[in-house]
């Protein structure tokens, strides 16, 4: 911690109380409607075994499990069977999270309001932690202030963790079949192919409307001015007109250089992907820590969409998230690419909005790769980007 203002910790230490706020009360809030569900399915037991309404339900509560994962899920075949043993699983993994859940908040939230009705009840043992004979305020307020202390940091501990547990049982046991992937994964190759081709086409469009309206003007321009001083009799008129398309030529190769760049970057081929990645730290509109582990030998296409990936990243992060700084990591699995970046601000990123996240999501797609998202609103924000490499 040496070197490190006291601000500057104060500051990271408020944000980690405040993420630690954030994912209890998003785990506890998911643990009692997990309590909820598992009352209704019990209840509902008959009812929930008929296909058509067991799909719904259990559709039901894989998105409630992927909001809190940060995963998205997307719809699924109806599989009845699969239904069913997620209808038995809801119960028994659901009644005893939910009620640990209800027992911790509920002594949580009602410590304090006990406190104050300690003249009520003054031998009897009601604290739920710490308790002694209360004989006047200066013994209530200090077990009160304990078991308030207990209660909450057992909570912090025990919810989130827990949370995730019965999120990831959840998507585990509702999970489609080996068949019924295949069947997904096909659907998702057609429609990566037809993303392809069309941004393949909007792409050649863009180039082509670059070039014809930008640099093709601008040589044509050039072109008009250098016959025009050739077939000059004013050398003066025929040095200003020379001037002029000098001028022209610079800016188009200037503009030549815009669109080549869009195409391929060239800092790619200069500086390789983490020369290039430590000069886009740089430039970034906050402060950005970069590790690039060893990557061996990539292919050009899957080091322009990573390097695309985390342009657009730190762009959005620059925009929108408030962040006080970020974090870019990329390593590499085997065959796989991996590209984290990660913000402290305020979150709320969301693909669907029709944002840049969604061309990252193409772009990578377009690889046979794949892009997450983890968001929650107050943050904080990590987005992952999977590229296969062989």
């Amino acid at each position: 911690m040496l070197g490190i203002p006291r601000a500057a910790r104060a500051a990271r230490a408020a944000r980690a109380a405040r993420a630690r706020w954030l994912a209890t009360r998003r785990g506890g809030r998911y643990l009692l409607g997990t309590l909820v569900a598992a009352t209704v399915t019990l209840a509902a037991a008959p009812l929930l075994c008929v296909p058509s309404l067991a799909q719904p339900w259990a559709e039901h509560q894989r998105r409630r499990a992927g909001t809190l994962l940060g995963r998205p899920v997307e719809p699924r075949p109806r599989a009845a069977l699969r239904n069913l043993g997620w209808l038995v699983t809801q119960v028994v993994t659901g009644l005893p999270a939910g009620a640990l859940a209800l027992l911790l908040l509920g002594s949580l939230f009602l410590t304090p309001l006990i406190t104050m009705l300690w003249w009520a009840f003054p031998t009897a043992p009601w604290l739920p932690v710490v308790s002694d004979r209360l004989t006047g305020w200066g013994t209530a307020l200090p077990l009160g202030l304990t078991n308030l202390v207990v209660l909450a940091a057992l909570a912090a501990l025990a919810l989130p963790p827990l949370a995730r547990a019965h999120a990831r049982c959840c998507l585990a046991v509702l999970a489609p079949s080996p068949a019924e992937h295949l069947v997904e994964r096909v659907t998702e190759l057609t429609r990566t192919r037809t993303d392809v081709l069309q941004a393949h086409s909007a792409e050649l469009r863009r180039i082509e409307r670059d070039l014809h309206d930008g640099t093709q003007a601008r040589l044509v321009a050039i072109a008009m001015r250098l016959a025009v001083a050739g077939d000059s009799d004013d050398p003066e008129a025929a040095a200003v007109l020379v001037r002029q398309a000098h001028a022209e030529t610079e800016d188009a190769m200037t503009e030549l250089r815009s669109v080549i760049r869009t195409i391929y970057p060239p800092v790619l081929a200069d500086l390789g992907l983490s020369g290039a990645l430590s000069t886009l730290a740089t430039r970034a509109g906050v402060p950005t820590r970069i590790h690039v582990g060893p990557l061996g030998e990539i292919p050009a296409a899957v080091e322009a969409v990573a390097y695309f990936a985390v342009t657009e990243a730190l762009a959005n992060i620059a925009r929108h998230s408030r962040a006080t700084e970020a974090s870019v990591r990329v390593t590499r699995d085997g065959a796989l690419l991996r590209a984290e970046i990660a913000d402290d601000g305020t979150g709320g990123a969301d693909a669907a909005r029709g944002s840049g996240l969604d061309g990252m999501r193409r772009r990578a797609a377009a690889l046979d790769g794949a892009m997450t998202i983890s968001s929650p609103r107050g943050g904080p924000t990590t987005i992952t980007v999977e590229l296969p490499c062989a």
